[in-house]
């Protein structure tokens, strides 16, 4: 396992588009979400640490702020044939296992993960309701060794700042997690 940072895209910067399938084959987009307040790309994957850590205030972090009228999306961009517990069809017993309310969706070509910067899982972008990015960072200071609750702070205070249409800090700290699973030969080279 790699610890790897976020890249931390540039505040500002328009939501990247993503057209991709959930485990069944149902396609969403970004602008199936055009009429929502906000809206949180996540990119998690099955295996990680790092997610499964907090998985549980994740799911319940989607239950709340989907019901307040953020629009939430996770995005799985790991290889699924080289890590297998990260293909699509394990996919569909982490949605169960997780309860996630949010669509779960594969990048088999890794091509969203790229336009976004992506760089570790858990790693979240928080766009306003124009679309424009105003947070990126970490959940919160929790990580599976520092015995820290897990509260989604940093991510909650993003959002409800989004929401009631207050600008969002720009003093923001990256999220930490294991690195994306790039395809041999795909691995980005990310310039900061």
């Amino acid at each position: 396992m790699a610890v790897t940072p976020s890249t931390m895209l540039k505040l500002g910067t328009p939501a990247p588009d993503f057209h991709l399938p959930d485990p069944a084959g149902v396609m969403v987009s970004r602008d199936d979400f055009k009429s929502a307040p906000a809206l949180l790309v996540m990119f998690i994957c099955n295996h990680c640490p790092f997610v499964k850590h907090i998985r549980q205030s994740l799911s319940a972090f989607a239950r709340e702020y989907q019901a307040k009228g953020v629009a939430i999306v996770g995005i799985n961009s790991n290889d699924g044939g080289e890590y297998p517990e990260d293909s699509p069809q394990k996919m569909v017993d982490e949605v169960k296992a997780a309860g996630y309310v949010f669509p779960y969706l594969y990048d088999e070509t890794q091509a969203v993960a790229k336009a976004y910067r992506a760089a570790c899982t858990p790693d979240f972008f928080l766009f306003d309701a124009a679309r424009t990015l105003v947070y990126r960072g970490q959940f919160d200071e929790s990580r599976p060794s520092n015995g820290l609750p897990v509260t989604g702070k940093d991510l909650r205070a993003a959002a409800d700042a989004a929401l009631a249409g207050r600008s969002v800090p720009a003093d923001q700290k990256p999220s930490i997690g294991c690195n994306i699973k790039w395809k041999t030969g795909n691995e980005p080279n990310y310039t900061r």
